[in-house]
């Protein structure tokens, strides 16, 4: 350990950010037996983009045809369903359909059915109304012609980072948490990064810094090859009871610009509508928009009409790191051991696993040499959703503090301790369910803020605790 607190030595690899994309490429590396540090400029892990998504493990059917971002989704996918139960992460095999409502849309699904087979989902199944409505019997009658995604699959939108960062630390990774970086120096041996916490040394850099991707880019390498541009979306979550109109992930016939409003379960057992797609200048605030909110749950009545009666659990937005590109920007810098993950918008979380092994081999060809760990630590997440046993079924477990989400105290202290645990109060959110259920934390505050007391970066109340 350095003077100013930071591990010392000089580190095969840096990633900076650790979301869904820089947890992944982290565990890559680890696995093929570099030394990793992981720089996150936030408290805890998953605060920035990777924290609002759709949670869909997507098969890339509607990806351009021939792009990386195919390539990623594809390989992502694959190793995704490879890996899920040896970490104890889920999957709700729900399928997708595409569906039309106007003429037009009508006519586009031939040509989306044909991309899907270009890009080798070859199970697509085109659907008339009628047969669309046998298996969603809850659609409004003013659906004209669908397609059905038999592999689209519900996955969670938080277990599956957390459980790559976790192996990745579990074999020998380290992450730094409220650590900006704030420039740096290639001396054609090893980067030598400033940051808030002092200085940090590594032969190659990763920057997987999402919505700052092309500031760090800029501030490591004085340039940028893309420019962020944020794209907000806002999300309508409906309570439980809601889940049961909708069997399939419902999608629209995408746009140019967007994948567009989607209707679909959530591994947690509600149902979410969302997201929009707007543009803003802000990288850090997505404010929600009561009169975007009331179009999104119009909207979701259209497709669904049963969901007037439905009520909301929850809302929330998310940001995405678009760019003025379509396809992903992920590329190596010659002679400067460093690589760019950029651009990557909302099908991360599908092809995380995909981007990190197409970043490990660029770095094999910047000579960064993969050693595969023989024999690595595989950690098993604790159950998050309904599908399988949780731990409120199981004995001494403490009881159940939130009662919405069934969430125990026991899996409360468990998520407490440990090398991710959380530092605020999102991060143990996004760890264990609690405050997401219909009360929205009303009734299990005053527990939350007894037991995390002093634990936490920031506390309930919003302020630093004193511990």
């Amino acid at each position: 350990m350095s003077r100013d607190g930071l591990p010392s030595g000089v580190f095969d690899v840096a990633v900076i950010g650790a979301g869904v994309i820089g947890c992944a490429i982290a565990r890559r590396f680890t696995l093929e037996g570099a030394r990793v540090i992981v720089i996150e400029k936030a408290l805890d892990i998953l605060d920035g983009a990777s924290k609002g998504n759709s949670a869909i493990l997507h098969t890339g059917f509607d990806a351009p045809p021939g792009s990386l971002e195919l390539a990623c989704i594809k390989a992502g996918y694959a190793e995704y369903l490879q890996i899920h139960e040896r970490l104890n992460l889920p999957l709700l095999r729900s399928g997708a359909m595409v569906l039309a409502w106007t003429e037009e849309q009508e006519a586009a699904l031939p040509a989306l059915m044909e991309q899907a087979r270009t890009n080798g989902i070859a199970d697509v199944q085109a659907l008339t109304a009628r047969e669309a409505r046998e298996l969603e019997p809850g659609i409004a009658d003013t659906l004209r012609a669908a397609f059905r995604v038999p592999r689209e699959y519900l996955v969670d939108p938080w277990s599956a980072p957390h459980a790559y960062l976790l192996q990745a630390i579990e074999n020998g990774a380290v992450l730094q948490r409220n650590c900006e970086v704030t420039g740096g120096i290639y001396d054609g041996v090893a980067w030598r990064l400033d940051t808030s916490l002092g200085g940090i040394e590594a032969r190659l850099v990763v920057n997987a810094a999402g919505l700052y991707g092309d500031i760090v880019d800029e501030r490591l390498t004085g340039r940028r090859d893309f420019h962020i541009k944020p794209r907000k979306g806002q999300f309508v979550v409906y309570d439980k009871p809601a889940a049961r109109l909708a069997a399939h992930i419902l999608l629209p016939v995408p746009s140019k610009t967007t994948k567009g409003i989607v209707v679909c379960r959530t591994i947690y057992g509600n149902l979410l509508v969302g997201p929009t797609a707007e543009e803003q200048e802000a990288r850090d605030i997505a404010e929600l928009s009561p009169k975007v909110l009331a179009s999104l749950r119009h909207r979701g009545e259209e497709i669904l009409p049963g969901l007037a009666g439905e009520d909301v659990t929850a809302i929330y937005a998310g940001l995405r790191p678009a760019t003025e590109y379509k396809d992903y920007k992920i590329r190596a810098r010659e002679g400067q051991a460093y690589i760019t993950a950029g651009g990557i918008r909302s099908t991360g979380l599908s092809s995380a696993l995909g981007v990190a092994r197409y970043v490990q081999a660029l770095a094999v060809r910047l000579g960064i040499p993969a050693r595969t760990m023989p024999d690595p630590a595989w950690p098993r997440l604790p159950a998050m959703t309904d599908e399988g046993k949780r731990d409120w079924q199981c004995a001494g477990n403490g009881g159940i503090v939130c009662h919405c989400e069934l969430v125990t105290r026991r899996e409360i202290e468990q998520a407490m301790t440990g090398p991710l645990a959380p530092q605020t109060l999102g991060g143990l959110k996004r760890r264990t369910r609690v405050t997401m259920g219909r009360c929205q934390g009303f009734y299990c505050s005053a527990d939350l803020a007894e037991m995390t007391r002093d634990r936490l970066t920031v506390g309930m109340t919003g302020s630093a605790d004193a511990g």
